[in-house]
């Protein structure tokens, strides 16, 4: 009935270390890829890629990506933000309006979803919303001050980000109105973009400075219901971040590049349990592990493809 828990696999020995089968110095080893970052070159180039499309669309009458990242059609084709989805239905179910969703908003909402559970439900995190992309140059300057002793990490429990998923949608249920779109700052970045800047800079100012010097990533790790309804899709998506116990030298470089550390929980030496683990649900697939390995012991797979090939 309940799921056993695997013992770790047992320590390798000096011989069996990547580095040593290489011939090479450890510190050697460890600054193989130091400078590499052809990932996240990539990916920051298709986010300001598709964001700079909504705001080019929208200038010169393009008709190309329409709309903001809560909602839009790219050429004609409509896609909207599945918990965006998940707010209309249960205000709908209050209103008797759920007779009248269109088809539209269907064909919107399952292209999106299976989208992004082929391609690992947070990897619209990093590769394409633009909060995200704010708050990894936020958090490089967090880390700066605590490096240099200036502020404290605080942390919270993972788990508090389920009840504002679920609180968002009663609140909608109760008020019949999209509430959280008032304080989500991807929707708002986004329609920034496309019609200019307003007012509600001034609470992703807030935001950003509450990330810099009290919680890094505050709002993605313990907030924000569009990320938790991307980490539930990708929990069963077949995209994801391959580990081998045998590459890995257990310098942990990659767990401090990690948007979401603790899905690099197996490469802490004796914690493995298995020769090849994946990265959960929480993944980004933002490819900075990937970058960073100097064992290539992280890679992109689709999961029981490898078997195959």
């Amino acid at each position: 009935m309940f799921r056993k828990i695997k013992d770790p696999l047992p320590a390798k020995s000096r011989e069996e270390m990547p580095h040593a089968k290489l011939n090479m110095k450890y510190k050697d080893w460890i600054n193989t890829h130091k400078k590499r970052h052809t990932w996240r070159i990539r990916r920051w180039t298709v986010l300001l890629f598709l964001n700079i499309l909504f705001t080019l669309s929208f200038m010169f009458d393009l008709a190309l990506l329409e709309g903001s990242l809560s909602g839009s059609r790219l050429l004609g084709f409509y896609l909207i933000d599945p918990y965006m989805a998940f707010q209309l239905f249960f205000i709908s179910l209050k209103t008797d309006y759920l007779p009248h969703i269109t088809m539209n908003f269907i064909i919107g909402l399952t292209t999106v979803l299976l989208f992004y559970l082929l391609m690992g439900g947070r990897t619209f995190c990093s590769w394409l919303c633009p909060y995200h992309f704010l708050a990894e140059w936020a958090e490089k300057l967090h880390n700066y001050l605590i490096k240099k002793k200036k502020i404290k990490e605080h942390v919270f429990q993972l788990g508090i980000r389920y009840v504002f998923w679920v609180g968002f949608l009663i609140i909608a249920f109760i008020t019949e109105r999209l509430i959280f779109e008032t304080f989500n700052p991807v929707g708002m970045l986004s329609r920034i973009l496309i019609y200019g800047p307003g007012l509600i800079l001034i609470w992703i100012f807030i935001l950003i400075t509450f990330e810099i010097v009290y919680s890094k990533r505050f709002w993605c790790r313990y907030v924000c219901p569009v990320g938790s309804t991307w980490s539930l899709v990708g929990k069963i998506s077949p995209m994801a971040i391959k580990f081998e116990t045998d590459k890995c030298g257990h310098c942990r470089i990659c767990h401090d590049a990690c948007l979401t550390p603790h899905e690099l929980w197996f490469v802490t030496k004796g914690k493995a349990t298995d020769k090849i683990h994946h990265a959960g649900g929480d993944c980004t697939r933002c490819g900075n592990c990937v970058d960073i390995c100097p064992g290539n012991a992280l890679t992109y797979t689709f999961k029981g493809l490898d078997k195959i090939i």
